[in-house]
């Protein structure tokens, strides 16, 4: 009964931002609890192993339950493991110990101008005046957050390492997307891919090198002892474990572009953490810069049409389809993508 379909999809809408919004609070904290650890005189990668292969062990009981699927879906599997889970982790992690998480994040937030090149030129679909007039806002914003009249105020390593989180960011939300009545079982998704994730980075990262004795102490966070293994536990269990989960299964129950734009409030979040238990003030130009940032990316992420939207815009018709604006595809049928044939 379309009554029925469209309550059901409501509620499944609502519970998909619910989500989303978890997933942006928990991955927002992630920066905060890691820095300490860095500056403590972990090495960026061994936190970043630390922090994957804690949520692979966690995640372990889901992977077997699931052991079937990376045979089934190899390039799912590999894809989300090598990008959105070791690639992400690793340049943010590699960033944020050399420019300021917030910093960081707002660079990483380059990501919705990056998925609609992929939707123009890779898909080839079009994409709307609105959605380019947020890729040039975003930019703009982040003109200003680097502070580009400066000199580049930061590091050039430092953001150039935030903007390869930001590509592997774009496949994060491609992969999750990877939708249907026959897509495989988000959780599964989420724990092979860390054991993947706990694979590349173990030959990376060289655990065996790490200074476990830093673990077993306090750290200071802005001057307040904290324990190391209580920063620890936050990094696996909340800003990984539960991050991932909440996030691929809100971008089922929406689609990449709304999940992204809820997604944005991270940026928000770790800034708001950084500049209260870390003391990374960010000056009056770079708070405006991100915000332009943050809008852009919003106007970026809800102007992108989805493939179902867009197939339906051209059977009305060219000059309908400019007309009414693209709406999501609901949630009892995600979007698909053509990123794995």
């Amino acid at each position: 009964m379309p009554t029925s379909d469209s309550s059901r999809g409501g509620r499944g809408g609502g519970a998909g931002l619910g989500l989303a919004l978890v997933s942006a609070v928990a991955f927002g904290g992630s920066g905060v609890a890691a820095k300490p650890l860095i500056e403590a005189g972990l090495d960026p990668l061994h936190v970043v192993w630390l922090r994957v292969a804690g949520a692979a062990l966690v995640m372990l009981p889901l992977a077997v339950r699931h052991r079937t699927l990376p045979r089934r879906s190899p390039g799912l599997v590999a894809g989300f493991g090598l990008l959105a889970v070791a690639g992400v982790q690793a340049c943010y992690f590699a960033s944020i110990s050399r420019i300021p998480v917030g910093v960081a994040l707002l660079v990483e937030y380059l990501a919705p101008a990056l998925v609609l090149g992929w939707v123009r030129f890779v898909q080839r679909r079009p994409v709307t005046r609105a959605a380019a007039l947020g890729v040039v806002l975003a930019v703009g914003g982040l003109a200003c957050v680097v502070e580009v009249w400066a000199g580049l105020g930061f590091d050039a390593f430092g953001l150039l390492l935030a903007l390869g989180a930001a590509c592997c960011q774009v496949g994060y939300f491609v992969l999750a997307d990877r939708g249907g009545d026959a897509a495989p079982d988000p959780l599964g998704v989420v724990a092979h891919g860390l054991l993947v994730g706990t694979v590349v980075l173990t030959a990376v990262a060289r655990p065996w090198e790490l200074e476990w004795s830093v673990l077993a102490d306090t750290v200071p966070v802005d001057g307040t002892p904290v324990s190391a293994m209580l920063l620890l536990a936050w990094i696996v269990l909340i800003a990984t474990v539960v991050a991932y989960v909440t996030g691929i299964v809100a971008v089922r129950r929406l689609s990449p572009q709304v999940a992204g734009v809820v997604a944005c409030l991270e940026a928000v979040i770790a800034t708001v953490l950084a500049w209260s238990l870390l003391g990374e003030h960010l000056s009056a130009p770079q708070v405006v810069g991100g915000a332009v940032v943050l809008l852009g990316a919003f106007i970026a992420q809800a102007s992108t049409p989805t493939r179902r939207a867009s197939g339906e815009g051209e059977a009305r018709g060219a000059g309908e389809a400019r007309r009414e604006p693209t709406a999501p595809a609901p949630a009892s049928a995600p979007a698909d993508t053509d990123v794995w044939g």
